[in-house]
């Protein structure tokens, strides 16, 4: 009775948080078969580690940790884990259509250059663009905050150029 509790709680879970693990997909995996690959594996990490799951952090923050890890370390295992590039499909309705064009550029433009970036630069965007705090991320990504104050500049800064650049 008690594995099935478990189980049902797991899924729960797992339902409730489902787009912050395709999220992460998104950002490490660039062909759907990748991402449903990816989404696969974390889902197993995490129900592997879930008996270790106390409570101490939220639920959202130890799965995007477990979620991130396993992402780095599947980049990691297989240099070739992206087999081909398939460019993400994004909003299509921006609001009105003449700035709408641009704007739909633009966020292309971004996307293009998140994904130019390494696998931390991406995990700290990840979490910036979900208006996660600094200690959140730090809880996250088991960096510092000052630490990623300093990486979030050099990020903005890069995507700048890589922007700017296209």
């Amino acid at each position: 009775m008690q594995q099935q509790e478990a189980e049902r709680q797991f899924e729960k879970h797992i339902r409730e948080h489902e787009l912050l693990l395709h999220k992460v997909c998104r950002m490490y995996a660039y062909t759907d078969a990748d991402r449903q690959d990816l989404f696969q594996e974390m889902v197993i990490q995490l129900w592997k580690a879930y008996p270790k799951f106390k409570g101490d952090a939220k639920w959202s923050t130890w799965m995007y940790r477990v979620a991130i890890n396993t992402a780095i370390t599947g980049l990691r295992k297989k240099k070739n884990f992206i087999t081909s590039y398939e460019p993400a499909s994004f909003p299509e309705n921006i609001s009105d259509e003449s700035s709408g064009m641009a704007a739909e550029e633009q966020l292309q433009q971004l996307y293009t250059a998140i994904e130019q970036l390494n696998e931390i630069e991406k995990a700290i965007v990840m979490l910036y663009m979900e208006d996660r705090s600094y200690n959140e991320m730090e809880d996250i990504l088991g960096i510092g905050e000052a630490t990623l104050r300093v990486k979030m500049n050099r990020i903005k800064e890069k995507l700048r150029q890589l922007t700017k650049n296209n």
